[in-house]
């Protein structure tokens, strides 16, 4: 059963996402901001991060450029989720470290398939 550390200070957006990721058969673990995060990607070495970027404490981007940063922890897929769907804001995510990029709202089966394709290597 894959880990995935869902990083989302949204309550509604973390409900949805939890709920349809445990029925796919995943783990989830939640932080509500980006510092804890970074400590539970240390303590738990999730096999992939779903990364908000408009995080409270520590943005997303600070926090996936901390993350990438740990030896112990930089081999760990991460997906930004964000709202800015602007021009150069995917490869913003891409410059911190994410791995891919998603838009909120999210499209559940896009998401999906984003997660499946970073997790084949393990699966």
């Amino acid at each position: 059963m894959p880990k995935v550390l869902l990083v989302e200070d949204n309550e509604i957006n973390r409900d949805m996402l939890c709920r349809r990721l445990i029925r796919r058969g995943f783990e989830i673990m939640i932080a509500v901001d980006g510092a804890e995060g970074i400590k539970m990607a240390q303590s738990s070495q999730p096999d992939l991060i779903l990364m908000d970027m408009s995080l409270p404490i520590v943005d997303g981007w600070e926090a996936t450029r901390q993350i990438k940063a740990l030896p112990m922890t930089q081999h760990i897929p991460i997906i930004a989720l964000t709202a800015h769907a602007m021009s150069g804001d995917r490869d913003r995510c891409i410059e911190a470290g994410c791995d891919e990029y998603d838009t909120k709202p999210i499209e559940f089966a896009r998401l999906l398939n984003k997660i499946e394709v970073l997790l084949e290597p393990i699966t």
